[in-house]
């Protein structure tokens, strides 16, 4: 399997190359040269599978066995997997009125990136070793993607990773769950910014392709297509837990309401579809609405600023990983995308051309939901099911109970639920609902804090640079037994 850029300018790479990448040089981001085609045989073999078994023959079909042998595959993704608080890894709970709520949170940090993010990890550190290799992993984060990339690499010897958050723009569990973590090797900036202004000085140090293969520089940010890969399996799972029967010709259709911020598990969701998966996508934004505006009108426009909103982590304004769709739905034309994404960048404004806006809106439908439906559909769910919603997966189920509301025929519907209620008391708050806090959540506030501030009117890109050299001294120097 080789991976080439959406820009088309950058040789094509195999997955180690891809893994250990952040954007290709040519600026854009990796794809599969071609898709595995799934049939129908091979979709009823995999519809009794659980999560962890699915996630293990879709990277079967992105790695190849010269790069990671398939028994050693199983055992990375079993390691993977051996810290989550449900047996199943991810649930689904069905609820009423027809709603299926597909639970992604149950890793360590609470969050649906624990899923992608804890294989990555283990890809990475399985080439690491073979090779005796150093990595510094570089992470902006607007809430979640941080906690779930310090978890999966934290102590080990050959990954730093440093870590930039948007200051005052996460809750505050979000901010503990990455500064209260002490080991050596993980670095935990706090940005006076939101979380577009910290992709910046990321985006900046990466365009130096020097500097990235001296210091041996990658992201975890969804950027990274081991995060998109391993969150194909969610469609997968949603299809096979709520498909009313695979032995209907043809297959009958699923509805998978996808939140969303930086399009990832809407990307994941597209590639499925190409796959032959049968599902009906639907994505779902907060306020912050330039995917909505492209799916209905193809405006792919910036706002004048994020707003911030109660689904925090989907205040985001430049969702990279629609380029990764719009390559998908062009028929992988590189000539298209770089002329599309390279205006984008100059002009933060450009309308998609006719054909690929109607490719976009035939695959994908969407809604944007305001705080104020984010609150009622949290109540609403409460009220019918005693089951608490988090605010973002409130952002799905609120297109599910408009829907209901319509009284309008449809296929099952699933809703991806990326994060567990207990990170959001704010918005459990705002919601007049009340929060049972598990005891490792409320044990962060005692914890120490460690968090070197990035001031306004501070050089961050030099900041940057400056921690990521003197973390390959520090490597350099450990690795030749030299003093410090």
């Amino acid at each position: 399997m080789w991976y080439v850029s959406t820009r088309g300018m950058a040789p094509r790479i195999d997955f180690k190359e891809a893994l250990f990448s952040g954007y290709a040089p040519d600026g854009g981001l990796y794809m599969p040269e071609e898709l595995p085609q799934l049939g129908r045989e091979t979709l009823h073999e995999w519809s009794t599978l659980s999560y962890p078994s699915l996630v293990k023959e879709l990277c079967s079909l992105f790695i190849g066995p010269e790069l990671i042998p398939r028994d050693d595959l199983n055992d990375l993704i079993d390691r993977a997997f051996s810290r989550f608080r449900h047996r199943e890894v991810v649930h689904l709970s069905r609820l009423r009125n027809g709603l299926n709520v597909l639970e992604l949170w149950h890793g360590v940090t609470y969050a649906f990136k624990d899923l992608s993010l804890c294989c990555t990890a283990q890809f990475l550190q399985y080439f690491l070793e073979k090779r005796k290799r150093h990595i510094t992993v570089v992470v902006g984060t607007s809430g979640d993607t941080g906690s779930a990339a310090i978890e999966s690499v934290q102590g080990a010897k050959n990954v730093d990773i440093i870590v930039l958050l948007p200051k005052g723009h996460c809750t505050k569990i979000q901010e503990l769950q990455m500064t209260t973590v002490l080991r050596e090797n993980v670095h935990v900036f706090g940005v006076e910014g939101n979380s577009d202004e910290l992709d910046e000085p990321i985006k900046t140090v990466f365009a130096d392709v020097a500097f990235v293969k001296k210091h041996n520089l990658m992201s975890l940010n969804s950027i990274n297509w081991s995060r998109v890969l391993v969150q194909i399996a969610h469609h997968f799972f949603a299809y096979f837990r709520c498909a009313p029967s695979l032995d209907m010709h043809p297959l009958p259709p699923v509805e998978v309401v996808v939140p969303t911020g930086a399009a990832g598990n809407l990307a994941a969701g597209c590639i499925a579809q190409k796959m032959g998966l049968p599902i009906h996508l639907v994505v779902a934004v907060n306020s912050n609405d330039i995917i909505h505006r492209t799916v209905q009108w193809g405006d792919f426009s910036l706002s004048k600023a994020v707003k911030p909103t109660l689904a925090s982590a989907m205040d985001i304004q430049v969702p990279y990983n629609m380029e990764r769709i719009f390559w998908l739905l062009s028929g992988s034309d590189s000539q298209v995308i770089r002329t599309l994404m390279e205006q984008f960048e100059r002009t933060k404004s450009v309308s998609l051309p006719k054909e690929l806006h109607s490719k976009l809106s035939e695959a994908v439908t969407s809604q944007s939901v305001s705080d104020e439906a984010i609150t009622q559909t949290m109540g609403r769910c409460w009220q019918e099911n005693q089951y608490l919603l988090c605010p973002h997966s409130a952002v799905a189920v609120s297109c599910h109970y408009q829907q209901v509301d319509r009284q309008q025929p449809s296929p099952p519907r699933c809703c991806l639920a990326p994060a567990s209620a207990a990170k959001f008391p704010e918005a459990v708050r705002a919601a007049r609902l009340t929060l049972d806090t598990p005891a490792e959540i409320l044990a962060l506030e005692h914890k120490e804090a460690r968090c070197t501030p990035m001031r306004k009117g501070d050089d961050w890109t030099r900041m940057l640079r400056d921690t990521i050299e003197d973390l390959s001294q520090q490597w350099q120097r450990s690795f030749l037994n030299l003093p410090a």
